[in-house]
């Protein structure tokens, strides 16, 4: 009877540690974003939010902080990332689900897997040895645009390679949530296998799909090392891809450190901090909440 009782007394002690710990760890989200937000309340009590973000001057020493620059260098620098790696990242998970062999896949699924424990300065170093030139020397003067290299289209590049593993994993798991009898009915009816991925797959789990791009977006967004090796880190609004920008990630990286003898500036940087954390955070929710609502309505 003692030893039921102690097993019992462990069970429940384990469980409410368990409970606990992903409670804490839950959490941290909520704690990270008011400890930004506490610390970001100086430059909110001197300037308005929106003047703070669409303003395109950029002078610390002047008290001059406007975010509009930042932001549009990493949605210009996102989406050219996601304009290189979408198609190529479906087609990918299509041909891994659908056509590549057992043999095939099992090779390539480890390179892929492979490319997302590279560290980002290898990313960037890569870029800044091999695609800078490449854009420099090749691509800029076929639109006639002189240009260092360090540009727009140098980072949303590179970006577009380090989302590939997460765009291909997230795709060919939605593509794989397809019944194979669904499969097999349409190839039974006439169809070809494309038309099969076309009308089958990809129609009835674009909602997967769609929630694998939000995926990658939010990687996207956040990242810092490499992009901030590639992109220029110039503080402009650009007009062109293949003129330099200055992302937040980079604009973080770069700055935090060095001036929190400024408070003002200081509490600017950790705003930025901020605007970044709730970006990832709302398109890593909504793409999670698409994604829960796909595999309930397979099970």
């Amino acid at each position: 009877m003692n030893l039921k009782l102690t097993r019992k007394l462990k069970e429940v002690i384990a469980s409410r540690l368990m409970l606990l710990i992903t409670a804490l760890s839950s959490m941290l989200i909520f704690v990270m974003i008011l400890g930004l937000f506490l610390k970001a309340r100086l430059i909110l009590a001197t300037q308005s939010l929106p003047e703070l973000l669409l303003s395109t001057s950029w002078h610390p020493l002047r008290g001059e902080f406007g975010f509009y620059p930042f932001i549009l260098g990493t949605i210009w620098v996102t989406v050219l990332a996601m304009f290189f790696s979408i198609p190529s990242c479906l087609l990918t998970s299509i041909y891994l689900t659908e056509y590549a062999s057992a043999k095939i896949r099992a090779f390539i699924k480890p390179l892929i897997d492979l490319l997302a424990g590279i560290p980002s300065v290898v990313y960037g170093l890569w870029g800044i040895l091999v695609v800078v030139p490449l854009v420099k020397d090749h691509i800029a003067p076929l639109f006639g645009y002189p240009t260092s290299g360090y540009c727009l289209l140098t980072g949303g590049f590179v970006l577009a390679i380090m989302v590939f593993p997460v765009l291909i994993s997230v795709s060919e798991e939605v593509f794989r949530a397809v019944p194979h009898e669904v499969r097999e009915i349409s190839l039974a009816l006439g169809a070809t296998r494309w038309q099969t991925v076309k009308h089958a797959q990809m129609v009835p789990r674009i909602k997967g799909i769609i929630a694998a791009i939000v995926l990658g977006f939010s990687r996207a967004f956040g990242e810092t090392m490499a992009v901030m090796m590639v992109v220029g880190n110039v503080a402009q609004v650009p007009s062109s891809v293949f003129q330099p920008a200055y992302p937040l990630p980079a604009l973080i990286a770069n700055n935090y450190g060095e001036m929190m003898s400024i408070p003002l500036y200081d509490a600017a940087l950790l705003l930025a901090a901020l605007l970044l954390l709730l970006i990832v955070l709302v398109f890593s929710v909504g793409a999670r909440i698409v994604l829960l609502r796909i595999e309930r309505r397979v099970v």
